[in-house]
């Protein structure tokens, strides 16, 4: 489904990254960085559309000859990345609001861990196998 997730901070630092392919994991995290500048553009308090529209899930931020990058916000504003592949046509916008739904759940479990300590990257190995399965689409 997805090749690549990402969750960064409120301050644009990395906390985690998860791809499918590790050969390729230094050019999803440009795409993913490079895509912060987007969520900031919409998530600005001065951008009238934005103040309106209340919902988590930004939506398509763009997209390349090779992948599309979608985004969502917790209300922590605790920004979620996911990359999909461009040549994967049957992915709808509704699964990828599941997929974000159940990475932000996983997300929301593992700060609540009493051991996870806020503002660390997440380096947990079973994190990184949920993630990892909701991206390939085998939960």
């Amino acid at each position: 489904m997805a090749v690549c997730a990402a969750i960064v901070g409120k301050n644009n630092s990395p906390k985690f990254f998860c791809c499918i392919n590790p050969d390729e994991e230094l050019n999803f995290q440009y795409k993913v960085l490079s895509s912060l500048d987007i969520i900031d553009e919409k998530l600005n308090p001065s951008n009238k559309s934005a103040s309106e529209n209340r919902e988590l899930y930004l939506g398509q931020l763009y997209a390349l000859e090779t992948c599309k990058i979608y985004g969502y916000v917790t209300n922590t504003k605790v920004k979620l990345i996911i990359v999909v592949d461009s040549s994967n046509m049957a992915l709808r916008d509704n699964e990828i609001r599941s997929m974000f739904r159940k990475i932000h759940a996983e997300y929301v479990d593992m700060v609540s861990n009493p051991f996870y300590i806020p503002g660390e990257p997440i380096t947990s190995k079973s994190f990184d196998t949920s993630i990892k399965s909701i991206i390939t689409g085998t939960v």
